[in-house]
């Protein structure tokens, strides 16, 4: 059973020890030929979804509460605001950015996500938009400098790890 109610409220949030937001997030992602034979961006897709206040495309981002874990945290916010589920994999790495609508520093922290099912109702459906688009694309559309960076380090890793799964 899925809970159609996102979570609200900051009462729970995070903070690291500059007292910046901890933010979690998942870049979900599915292989076009069954994941195999991977050796470029053209051979999977990533989900991008729209902003609650603006068309900007985006990855499902949040903040990590107290009573998670971040890949818990990342899992949440990837079913709340693109309904989907899947393997959340190791962490893509962090990154310090600016808040667009306030003057604030977040922290924030990316996984990739294996989508292993797309929902058709999901909490935040009337608010956004969810698309799959390859990488190229994802790159053009998605507005925040350190989401293309998570991008690209998730591009490297699963073109690469597919390269060492052949050679052996």
């Amino acid at each position: 059973m899925v809970l159609l109610i996102s979570r609200t409220g900051r009462h729970l949030q995070r903070y690291n020890k500059d007292h910046h937001r901890l933010v979690v997030g998942c870049i979900p992602y599915i292989y076009k030929n069954n994941g195999k034979n991977i050796s470029n961006d053209d051979e999977f897709e990533v989900l991008v979804i729209s902003s609650k206040n603006s068309r900007a495309m985006m990855f499902p981002k949040g903040g990590w509460e107290l009573d998670e874990s971040a890949e818990g945290g990342a899992s949440r916010e990837s079913l709340e605001e693109a309904g989907v589920v899947g393997n959340v994999e190791s962490e893509l790495g962090r990154w310090v950015f600016k808040s667009k609508s306030q003057e604030l520093y977040h922290e924030g922290i990316m996984f990739p996500l294996l989508v292993t099912q797309q929902l058709d109702f999901w909490p935040e459906k009337s608010q956004r938009t969810r698309e799959w688009m390859t990488v190229a694309k994802a790159r053009e559309h998605c507005q925040q400098w350190w989401m293309r960076e998570a991008l690209d380090i998730l591009v490297g890793r699963v073109t690469s790890s597919d390269l060492h799964q052949k050679q052996e």
